[in-house]
């Protein structure tokens, strides 16, 4: 029997990270752009990787909360886990400008890095979930209580 927990659980896990880890990304491009664009040419060159970040983790957090949580039934708690992944991946995002200031640049690939661990684990518990063996219902293997 599959565990609808594990599935939904797991896929707004690999939605918000994946996502969550796009917005990092797309925050780290522009640290790096910092470095290495004249200050007048800042303003213009940076407003564009946040924006298409933001937008591309978005849509990353939708889309793999919808194809990891396919394995669900119902489509209403498919299309609600897609939106709270989406929600999830701009919660990272919005928590990297902390570890940017705090930690720097180093910190900030760091929480990078850690959202895209988060979402690919997600990813394999929302795998494991969906197999058919994923509850064990068989009576004979349980513990017997006293």
């Amino acid at each position: 029997m599959r565990d609808p927990l594990a599935i939904g659980l797991g896929a707004l896990g690999a939605g918000a990270g994946v996502g969550g880890g796009t917005i990092v990304a797309a925050l780290v491009i522009v640290r790096v752009l910092e470095h290495h664009v004249h200050a007048l040419n800042y303003e213009e060159s940076a407003a564009d990787p946040v924006l298409a970040g933001t937008f591309a983790g978005l849509a990353l957090a939708a889309a793999f909360g919808w194809r990891k949580s396919g394995r669900l039934e119902n489509i209403w708690q498919r299309g609600v886990i897609a939106v709270l992944s989406a929600v999830g991946g701009l919660m990272v995002g919005f928590i990297a400008w902390p570890m940017d200031r705090f930690l720097g640049t180093p910190g900030l690939i760091g929480w990078g890095v850690a959202s895209f661990a988060l979402g690919f684990a997600g990813s394999a518990w929302a795998g494991r979930g969906g197999r058919p063996d994923a509850v064990d219902t068989h009576e004979t293997d349980r513990v017997p209580r006293d």
